[in-house]
């Protein structure tokens, strides 16, 4: 009879289940968590080893490019008018292309093609948004038969593109004054229904009460309507002669004459911040071009897409 050998503790201890204590088991779940999953262009760690993902590059398209855009797009673009606006000009027959009149919506203009509009050649313009800091004594007008100081002096030098203020702010007001040639911005925000922010530092000839306060938000009646502030408070670090404003109305001196119906005159008006952006780093009486972000949140704020699609 043949005698089974006994098991050597080697071959026990190899037969033998694992034991996994709490340790290795957090050893484990740290290992499979350090996988961050597929992050292109950086390492990405799975236990010890790391590994490098990359996009694959794309293969060149043989479709051609459609340098056309439409005919509404391009008289916006020379700053006529808005998109829709341009549509009406289109079927009144207004607007030629190589000296041949254009009904048709929807028409598309080459990049070679001459285009008039009532006998004056137009040229497609890039998009301009400039930021001014205004002084006082500058009025808002593109040119002044009194040949007083106008806004225009003071941003002629920005680009070649003529571009037009968003807006007005009266000669004794200082701050911010935004001027773009895009015609479909343009009306978005200086339309009432686009309740676009503005907030303003109002200094008055005396402390303003806290009832003044609530007076403004609360709304004032005035000689052509009802007016009032989104928000009204006073400023850290300076006397209550001196408050923030803060309203989307963008009714004629409107500022003023709420003061004035609340027995106040206004000393200085500043304006600090319109539709999101502020003069921060523009000394007054100079400009700036706004960034990319900046004009995105212009067109978030309008509802107009950044870039067109059509």
């Amino acid at each position: 009879m043949r005698s089974e050998r006994p098991k050597s503790k080697r071959g026990a201890s190899r037969n033998a289940p694992k034991k996994r204590n709490s340790s290795d088991n957090q050893d484990s779940h740290a290992k499979k968590s350090s996988y961050k999953g597929k992050d292109d262009g950086k390492a990405a760690e799975f236990g010890n080893k790391k590994f490098t993902y990359k996009k694959k590059p794309k293969k060149l398209s043989d479709k051609p490019i459609d340098d056309t855009i439409r005919l509404n797009r391009f008289l916006a673009n020379a700053g006529i008018c808005s998109r829709r606006e341009a549509d009406k000009l289109i079927e009144t027959g207004v607007v030629s292309i190589n000296n041949k009149v254009v009904t048709e919506l929807g028409t598309k203009v080459n990049p070679t093609d001459v285009v008039h509009y009532g006998g004056m050649l137009l040229q497609s313009q890039k998009k301009q948004y400039v930021l001014l800091n205004k002084p006082k004594n500058y009025i808002t007008t593109m040119d002044d038969p009194e040949e007083r100081q106008t806004v225009m002096e003071l941003v002629s030098k920005a680009c070649k593109e003529r571009v037009y203020p968003v807006g007005r702010l009266d000669r004794a007001t200082s701050g911010l004054l935004l001027f773009t040639n895009d015609g479909d911005m343009t009306k978005r925000l200086t339309h009432p229904s686009g309740k676009v922010k503005k907030i303003y530092h109002v200094t008055v000839d005396k402390n303003v009460t806290q009832k003044d306060l609530i007076a403004l938000v609360d709304g004032v009646q005035l000689e052509d309507g009802p007016a009032g502030a989104d928000k009204a408070f006073y400023l850290a670090d300076t006397s209550k002669a001196t408050i923030s404003i803060e309203l989307h109305s963008g009714r004629n001196r409107i500022i003023r004459r709420m003061m004035e119906h609340l027995g106040y005159k206004v000393t200085k008006l500043d304006r600090v911040q319109f539709a999101g952006l502020t003069k921060k780093d523009i000394p007054r009486g100079r400009f700036r071009h706004l960034s990319e972000k900046e004009i995105g949140l212009l067109h978030r704020i309008c509802g107009l897409i950044p870039q067109d699609t059509e």
